[in-house]
């Protein structure tokens, strides 16, 4: 018993010597100074209870402007959630291709605060209007050989893309988009969203919701090709 109190004694020294040689350990391993108790007392020793304290209220401090920023996403994704609805919601009323295409535009351009929309269909079909945000291909995706990667996959891409693509896409508005975001609307055509900001559509961004858009906008699209 006494040899063992003998050694736990010698292992105190032991640390008290190397804590002291070495003050900056603390710093290096911060996990620890949260998890020592120490006593009540006035004096040097109380630096150490201070540092803890002030590591624990960093921490919730922390831990709050991530609480923060979860909330706001939730708040953006629910208004997101709602513009997506009103969008749904619009092309179920929409009885023609003009009246459907129409309404994308218009949704997306009021309810999602977007600066450019274009419209790319394939094929050739009269009965629409001739305006600057509607590009009727006639020959299909073999007339978009600057799209020719994006149109193998369903992936909707997001960024800054090459003056060509802008130009293709925005013509002369090219020069005042800055960011866009591209879906294919399966073997129907494309659809385009462009910012003046150059922030506003960044890559690797979530692409759940422009997904959604190109989901409705195809099925909707579809619909009004069966009901005509």
């Amino acid at each position: 018993m006494t040899e063992t109190l003998l050694d736990d004694a010698t292992q105190g020294r032991v640390v008290a010597a190397y804590l002291k040689s070495h003050p900056q350990f603390l710093s290096d391993y911060p996990e620890l100074a949260a998890q020592l108790t120490m006593p009540h007392e006035k004096g040097a020793v109380a630096s150490l209870a201070m540092y803890q304290l002030q590591s624990l209220r960093d921490k919730n401090a922390e831990l709050e402007r991530r609480l923060a920023d979860l909330i706001a996403i939730a708040a953006d994704n629910e208004k997101l959630m709602e513009r997506v609805h009103a969008l749904t919601v619009a092309l179920l009323r929409a009885n023609t291709v003009e009246v459907t295409a129409r309404s994308v535009v218009a949704k997306l351009s009021a309810d999602f605060h977007t600066d450019q929309v274009r419209l790319l269909l394939f094929g050739n079909q009269p009965e629409l209007p001739r305006a600057a945000w509607l590009q009727q291909i006639p020959g299909g995706a073999a007339e978009l050989p600057e799209f020719a990667d994006f149109l193998q996959q369903l992936e909707p891409v997001s960024g800054r893309l090459s003056p060509q693509k802008l130009e293709r896409l925005f013509g002369d508005d090219a020069d005042h988009v800055h960011s866009a975001a591209v879906m294919r609307l399966d073997h129907t055509g494309m659809l385009a969203i462009g910012s003046k900001d150059p922030d506003r559509f960044q890559p690797g961004m979530g692409t759940l919701f422009l997904k959604m858009i190109a989901a409705t906008v195809t099925a909707a699209l579809a619909r009004a090709r069966d009901v005509a």
